[in-house]
């Protein structure tokens, strides 16, 4: 499937109010991670508002390709970037703001959380986006 820039954008906002939300509420509730708080939640908007930018330079890069074609490989590749660029917002240069200070969010504790919910994202996208939405590969991504 080659995904539109519009099926990009439904499925990362479609799998992250879902599945991610799902994913996190374990952190959020206290039963992972130092305490109970909503941070996680806040880092799950951030990776969809971010994303959805970011999915206009993945579209980009993805029209330069001979086979228009986006692996697997390339998604990990993003999901590593996106990755760096939260962590930096929140924990090093601080632009991002969060409902607590920087140091109660433990760095192991947010790169379980990206790397739990990042997994469960990309595993749904690879399994429960063709079982749920079987037209959504010959749509470019598009489920609406």
């Amino acid at each position: 499937m080659t995904p539109t820039l519009f099926g990009r954008w439904q499925t990362r906002l479609l799998l992250l109010s879902t599945v991610g939300v799902l994913v996190s509420l374990p952190f959020a509730v206290g039963l992972i991670g130092p305490s109970a708080n909503s941070v996680y939640f806040w880092i799950i908007s951030y990776v969809a508002i971010f994303g959805l930018g970011w999915d206009v330079l993945y579209n980009y890069l993805q029209k330069s390709r001979w086979d228009r074609d986006w692996p697997a490989a390339y998604q990990l590749l993003a999901g590593i970037w996106e990755l760096i660029f939260i962590f930096c917002g929140i924990k090093i240069f601080g632009f991002l703001p969060i409902p607590l200070p920087k140091e109660e969010l433990p760095p192991e504790v947010f790169l379980l959380h990206y790397s739990v919910v990042w997994l469960a994202v990309f595993i749904g996208s690879q399994s429960l986006m063709r079982i749920i939405f079987p037209r959504w590969r010959f749509r470019g991504g598009e489920w609406l």
